[in-house]
């Protein structure tokens, strides 16, 4: 009898960049569709859309499905030049499964079909109103962004909508429904939550919708899911009516811990923060929440984090933290060796950790990264770059009994130690001294860390820049 595997953050390989997760359980499986970012690219989304699943029972064994729907399938993208932003995905009336996108050049909705949840999906039309006029495309529609789909007795609705800042065109999060073929529109376009330029008054000032929308339905209740004007947070809002009457929840996850106050100041941000989008999903009774966080020092190469969440009798959620092992059901055994690209805190003592928004998408080199060798596709594990004095890696959290020795691996052009602590600003258990080499060398020293469940950081104190590939508990 196979044992299951530990599940981390991310929940895919170091190697595959796929934000916008929007997961679903069809079957004893789940499926997660989102955009597929490259590594190194220079804007978001250039690859095609790639699937994986995973037993419901055991989130840690996730499956590559392969490329489900190329770009070029789109009639009006045959040679390529647009990309697939975040899609969606629903099981029709019908026992198909129809994806929903919108290419990021053009105003309406994509749908493509499929007779299994991982493909291959084929191109099925847009969507259209009675006249067959595409919606986005009509005298004054609003634009149509980031699909979500929620299918219900016969009726099919559909999430879109972005709104800038400053751009008062864009009202805020529209929601369509339409008829049984999956593309006409049988009630228009209404708003649901206001964009920046319309939430003065509103239970939403200050959390407005920007983009992103994802609609799920627990009991009676509808979850609207975005990302809100903050950018880095996904936040909900909740209704009895999929299409009306939606008033702020608060914050489900920030992919940069902003307000989180367990154990740091709320506005301490523990991760580089960049814009956020994703969707909750209920995998054998736990709720989770699937996000994404940057890496690679830029805006264009995302990875889908998850965390589980809570559903309180009143409706509601509370924000949760990131951490390093997600879909695991509980803490990692605090054994074995773990790659450094699991840090779900990687900051700065002595710097803003606001990079990628005052850098215009891009991080200059004062600031450590999580990153890989190769190039996009090679199957090559990540690992932490350019960790400089006062830089921070945080792992949460661990099984820590019976942990006496402590090894790190590293390289690069720099010279120092680690001191290793159970909180980033808590006492030092031990240091571990890092040097100048250009492969990996894994240095240890005895250190005692408490037993029960606690977090674990590794602060560079030293001189140059450190790369940190991953640290071993013995």
């Amino acid at each position: 009898m196979s044992m299951k595997k530990q599940a981390f953050n991310p929940y895919l390989p170091s190697w595959e960049y796929i934000p916008d997760g929007e997961p679903h359980v069809f079957g004893d499986r789940v499926y997660v569709y989102g955009s597929h970012d490259r590594f190194n690219g220079f804007a978001y989304c250039l690859n095609d859309y790639v699937c994986y699943s995973a037993p419901t029972d055991d989130l840690g064994n996730w499956r590559y499905e392969g490329v489900i729907y190329e770009k070029t399938s789109d009639p009006v993208n045959r040679d390529g030049s647009m990309c697939l932003y975040a899609p969606d995905v629903v099981r029709g009336a019908d026992g198909r499964y129809y994806l929903y996108y919108v290419l990021d050049k053009v105003p309406f909705v994509s749908v493509a079909v499929s007779e299994t949840p991982a493909g291959k999906y084929r191109f099925y039309g847009y969507v259209h109103d009675s006249d067959g006029r595409r919606l986005g495309e009509r005298d004054n529609d609003q634009p149509q962004f980031d699909p979500a789909v929620l299918m219900e007795d016969g009726s099919v609705y559909l999430y879109t909508g972005f709104c800038g800042p400053g751009d008062q065109s864009r009202k805020g999060a529209m929601a369509t429904v339409l008829g049984p073929d999956m593309m006409t529109i049988t009630e228009e376009p209404v708003i649901i939550v206001p964009g920046n330029c319309y939430s003065a008054g509103t239970d939403f000032e200050g959390h407005e919708f920007f983009e992103g929308p994802s609609i799920r339905k627990n009991g009676v209740t509808y979850y609207f899911v975005y990302s809100s004007s903050r950018m880095h947070e996904l936040c909900y809002a909740v209704s009895r009516h999929p299409t009306k009457e939606y008033v702020y929840g608060g914050v489900i996850v920030s992919n940069c811990d902003n307000n989180i106050t367990h154990q740091k100041p709320a506005g301490l941000r523990t991760y580089v923060p960049g814009n956020n989008h994703g969707g909750m999903e209920e995998i054998k009774d736990q709720w989770y929440i699937f996000y994404h966080r940057h890496t690679n020092g830029t805006n264009f190469s995302r990875q889908g984090c998850a965390e589980p969440i809570e559903i309180g009798e009143d409706g509601s959620i509370q924000q949760v933290e990131m951490t390093s092992c997600g879909l695991n059901g509980g803490p990692l055994a605090g054994k074995g060796e773990y790659p450094a690209y699991i840090a779900c805190n990687l900051f700065s003592k002595t710097m803003d950790n606001n990079h990628l928004l005052h850098h215009a998408g891009w991080i200059d080199g004062k600031y450590a990264r999580i990153t890989q060798d190769g190039r996009d596709g090679d199957e090559e594990t990540g690992y932490i770059a350019n960790m400089q004095d006062s830089t921070i890696a945080g792992f949460k959290y661990f099984d820590c009994s019976g942990i006496t020795r402590i090894s790190l691996k590293t390289r690069g052009y720099g010279s120092g130690y680690f001191e290793v602590k159970t909180r980033w600003d808590g006492e030092c258990l031990g240091t571990i001294p890092a040097g100048y080499s250009n492969v990996w060398v894994e240095n240890s020293a005895e250190i005692m860390i408490p037993a029960g469940v606690h977090a674990l950081y590794f602060e560079f104190k030293g001189e140059g820049g450190i790369s940190l590939a991953s640290f071993s508990l013995e």
